[in-house]
């Protein structure tokens, strides 16, 4: 089966998570994607958080850095040096896009720029991720999703129980492979326009911005008026039928039916018909008024049965309602083994295990990890062999410590 990125080459010169998250659903899309890291690798390296089994090798194996770099070639280059930026320049020449991650002043050291770039690949897709944008007071400050994604947009500010909640803290990467996704659909945009008319395209995306794009609802309003967003407790949800319940075994439910006609419905379910010809509960307006009331209400009334039980008599009910799904329980739930959400790798260093797949399916194409992440280095001398460079000249290279190769 044809992959939809065949024949595509990336050049990625990247590091930690956000832009490479990019590169690894192409190299599921069948891209050729080149890694170029520094001699001493990607920061990310050997940062995973280790899982908890008996194996040695499988529990020392860097699966979080896997993730982000699975099916990638690896080449070692030092960009301080004149000959390192070079050989990603000649690189280049044969590339269909070039992916990074460098704030501008670096891309324009490093003759990594736009137009360095272009003038060599005139038909270059040139994608750049950045913490906040390449223009503004704030386009040369380094940023991780936590700063710039989560803190500047507002998010983190958003996620409180109230104006004096404590700030959450976001799981690791979420901003990163959002932001991935974003930078990913423009490249895919770019690609095609470039096809079309023979000229490159120069895009980027930032943390910063996809962050403001994933909370437009309430932006779109919050442009106009420049006022506080309600930060909602439990009880100061818009509805007792849009909220989240602690059920009889500890775990959560979530329900959001919008739409209030099924309340006699919900209230016969969880045992309290009763509320159905409460006067005082008739409608909308008066529940939500009401709230700090029936939030615990609804909370004893749960507190009968474990979710699971509630999740069969909503699912007969037909409720939209969800389970609060512990993270560990998620890969061995059956909907997402059905849609395989997490895909196999088989690694000659520890076997077969599994990851987390791209969020998108085709029909009649593959879209799948291609294998491991690569080793520091491993594909450094059959990536400059490819580009014309004999062993001799590879091996003078390795020598001077331009490159290095595993």
């Amino acid at each position: 089966m044809a992959a939809p990125l065949d024949g595509i080459t990336v050049v990625e010169v990247d590091n930690y998570m956000a832009a490479p998250s990019a590169g690894a659903i192409m190299a599921d899309m069948g891209a050729a994607v080149i890694k170029v890291e520094p001699l001493a690798g990607d920061p990310m390296r050997g940062m995973s958080r280790k899982p908890k089994i008996d194996d040695e090798a499988a529990r020392l194996y860097d699966y979080q850095f896997d993730v982000d770099n699975r099916g990638k070639q690896s080449i070692a280059v030092d960009l301080t040096t004149q000959t390192g930026t070079d050989l990603v320049r000649r690189l280049v020449e044969r590339a269909d896009i070039f992916l990074c991650n460098l704030l501008d002043n670096r891309q324009k050291r490093f003759g990594l720029d736009p137009d360095t770039l272009m003038a060599v690949n005139p038909r270059l897709v040139h994608a750049t991720l950045t913490g906040y944008g390449t223009d503004g007071p704030a386009a040369e400050r380094p940023g991780f999703d936590v700063t710039a994604f989560f803190g500047r947009s507002g998010l983190y500010d958003a996620m409180r129980e109230g104006p004096q909640g404590t700030v959450p803290m976001a799981r690791p990467a979420q901003g990163d492979h959002t932001t991935g996704l974003a930078l990913l659909a423009g490249i895919l945009a770019a690609l095609r326009m470039a096809e079309r008319t023979g000229e490159g395209q120069v895009i980027e995306t930032s943390l910063y911005e996809t962050a403001v794009w994933t909370q437009a609802t309430d932006f779109a309003t919050t442009a106009v008026d420049a006022s506080p967003v309600r930060q909602r407790a439990r009880h100061e949800q818009l509805g007792p039928m849009s909220n989240r319940y602690p059920c009889k075994d500890g775990k959560w439910i979530v329900i959001n039916m919008l739409d209030q006609r099924p309340w006699p419905d919900f209230c016969r379910a969880i045992g309290r018909p009763d509320w159905a010809d409460d006067p005082d509960l008739a409608d909308a307006m008066s529940r939500y008024k009401r709230m700090a009331e029936l939030v615990p209400a609804i909370d004893e009334a749960l507190s009968v049965r474990t979710r699971d039980e509630w999740g069969e008599i909503f699912d007969r009910e037909g409720f939209i309602w969800g389970p609060v799904l512990q993270m560990h329980e998620v890969p061995d739930d059956p909907q997402a083994a059905t849609i395989g959400m997490f895909p196999t790798i088989q690694s000659a260093e520890i076997g077969e295990y599994r990851t987390v797949g791209a969020p998108m399916r085709f029909k009649t194409a593959a879209v799948h990890p291609r294998g491991p992440a690569p080793k520091l280095g491993e594909h450094t001398r059959d990536i400059l062999n490819r580009a014309g460079l004999d062993d001799a000249e590879i091996d003078a290279l390795i020598a001077s410590r331009a490159i290095d190769a595993s």
